[in-house]
């Protein structure tokens, strides 16, 4: 496979979706956790999401609780916690693992195209974020501490 959009996962909901759903907009890809150091990060995507959804920029969301244990709840216990804490309005998806031989087939794509620091595929910790340009290619990785608001440079080009 030879583009983000050559997957399919399941939305939070419990639908199936497939990702070229997505096709022609720029998507940055995070898996993410409900009680992790970095879990105000919500804040910063959604506010990403508000200013370039209307330019073709979207954010996929995917809960992991391969970290710590970060992520326990069931799919309704996240979107509720999304929402009412942090206002997120981006998709979000079901549960997945994005290391190991359960990872998600998506993930280890993502990983394959960008790889972390010294070279590593492996994802460190929540809020690892994929940046996706209009072809659905992986253009850049950025580790947890990048805050969402320090990505705007990156995505605004590709839009």
């Amino acid at each position: 496979m030879s583009s983000v959009y050559d997957f399919q996962a399941d939305l939070i909901s419990g639908e199936r979706a497939d990702l070229t759903d997505f096709k022609d907009k720029v998507l940055l890809i995070v898996n993410t956790a409900s009680k992790c150091g970095f879990t105000p990060q919500y804040q910063g995507l959604e506010a990403l999401y508000q200013s370039y959804k209307d330019r073709g920029f979207e954010i996929l969301g995917f809960p992991c609780n391969q970290f710590g244990n970060q992520e326990p709840g069931n799919s309704d216990d996240i979107s509720k916690f999304c929402e009412l804490n942090f206002g997120v309005t981006f998709p979000l998806f079901a549960k997945v693992a994005v290391n190991g031989d359960d990872a998600h087939p998506l993930f280890r794509h993502l990983k394959s195209q960008a790889r972390g620091i010294l070279g590593s595929q492996r994802i460190k910790w929540n809020f690892t974020k994929f940046l996706v340009n209009r072809e659905g290619e992986v253009v850049k990785r950025f580790a947890p501490t990048d805050k969402p608001a320090a990505l705007a440079g990156a995505i605004e080009p590709l839009l």
